[in-house]
């Protein structure tokens, strides 16, 4: 019975020291430190949370974009192909606008990879 005693004084003490010197604010000076660090942490919460406000509105119009330049890009290769079949039974003329077209077809797919890569970036914002 005294020994149990003697342990359940000791543990308790034990318990509310390791309790008083686990904290690190201790002082009124680390106190105005941990307003300090709470206000830069409120305040990068409230930029991030601002730039997800402004990723999210952002990303029907990427993506808008992104949909326009597909459709760009297809009728494009659409229309180069249909004058590249012409090219083939035609004459020198009817191949430069094949090239053009073909030029302007590959531009216009490149413009839609960079916009498919626009719409992947402000997913991940």
């Amino acid at each position: 019975m005294k020994q149990t005693k003697l342990f359940l004084i000791t543990s308790l003490l034990l318990f509310s020291a390791s309790a008083l010197y686990s904290q690190k604010y201790k002082t009124t000076a680390d106190t105005v430190k941990l307003n300090k660090e709470y206000v830069q942490v409120s305040n990068d919460i409230a930029e991030l949370t601002s730039k997800l406000t402004i990723a999210q509105n952002n990303l029907p119009g990427f993506q808008a974009k992104a949909g326009e330049a597909t459709t760009d890009a297809q009728s494009s290769a659409n229309a180069s192909s249909q004058q590249a079949a012409k090219a083939t039974k035609g004459d020198l003329s009817e191949a430069k606008s094949a090239k053009k077209k073909a030029k302007k077809a590959y531009r216009n797919a490149q413009h839609a990879s960079n916009a498919d890569d626009s719409v992947t970036e402000q997913e991940k914002k």
